[in-house]
């Protein structure tokens, strides 16, 4: 199973740049960033680091480690850019990129800039109709599409990724249609949860992808929670889920993940604390997933 870690994009980039490194350094697999404008609270007036510019900077200057997006918001971006931009991002890691990609969500966001937040109906009808554009310019010569929300003619995208394929990931939890577009599209599948949540969902995408023909082998699955691995975890069942509260503890998640096939666990940094003790809790965490 792999291991990656996911930098805040509310620091500044000076520590995301650490951590990343450390990461090189020490043996982990990859390194995520979030896709966001502002913080999805009441006081959204924190500091927060664009994605591409971050993920392209990280590709310069940390090696070895996969760098990915975690994920794209697809309203925020037309797709021929967006696959453009990860050619970019490909070329400049020398191809350790991952294009993680999601059809859109936070509301501030949209509304502070003016961007247009469909329904979720037809946010993901044009997340497919993005998803397929995306994959025709990093995978082929040449890409016509002809859809309802977005067409494309006769479009190029150059230079094309350093892979072949590029991988794509797709961010999803939804059992209605989500689902059904990673069967169909992804080479990863991304959501938040912990194990059993997880396996949960996996079985579902495995009946989709028995629905298209397609081997569920095909695409890894990749999962985050917050972890913590020296203080007691915290009581807010509300939040986003968060696994250990002790190295033992997190062991037992861990084995868990393992247990149910999960590919990648990707660590958010939130409840890692700072500075040094930061890089100490990924040494911590990296050794016991590495057992």
């Amino acid at each position: 199973m792999r291991i990656s870690i996911w930098p805040g994009a509310e620091h500044p980039y000076s520590e995301v740049l650490s951590m990343a490194r450390h990461a090189a350094e020490t043996g982990w697999d990859g390194v995520w960033f979030a896709d966001h404008f502002m913080p999805n609270d009441e006081d959204d007036s924190g500091p927060i680091l664009e994605c591409g510019s971050v993920v392209a900077a990280l590709g310069a200057t940390v090696p070895r480690v996969r760098i990915g997006t975690l994920v794209y918001g697809n309203t925020y971006r037309h797709p021929a850019v967006v696959a453009n931009m990860a050619a970019t991002v490909d070329r400049i890691s020398a191809g350790r990129f991952v294009l993680g990609v999601g059809a859109g969500w936070q509301i501030n966001e949209h509304r502070q800039y003016g961007i247009t937040l469909p329904p979720p109906r037809e946010r993901i009808d044009r997340f497919e109709e993005a998803v397929q554009i995306m994959l025709g310019l990093l995978r082929q010569p040449r890409t016509t599409f002809e859809g309802k929300h977005y067409q494309v003619v006769d479009a190029v995208c150059r230079p094309q990724p350093v892979q072949e394929p590029l991988p794509l990931m797709i961010g999803a939890k939804g059992e209605r249609r989500m689902l059904g577009i990673v069967a169909k599209y992804a080479d990863l599948w991304n959501a938040w949860g912990v194990p059993s949540f997880i396996a949960h969902k996996s079985a579902v995408l495995d009946r989709f992808c028995a629905e298209v023909g397609r081997d569920p082998k095909a695409i890894d699955r990749t999962a985050q929670a917050l972890v913590s691995v020296g203080e007691p975890l915290p009581d807010d069942a509300s939040g986003p889920p968060v696994i250990g509260g002790s190295p033992s503890r997190f062991a037992d998640a861990v084995a868990e993940y393992r247990e149910i096939g999960l590919d990648e666990l990707i660590i958010p940094d939130e409840l890692l604390g700072t500075g040094a003790a930061k890089l100490a809790a990924m040494d911590t965490i990296l050794g016991i997933v590495r057992g």
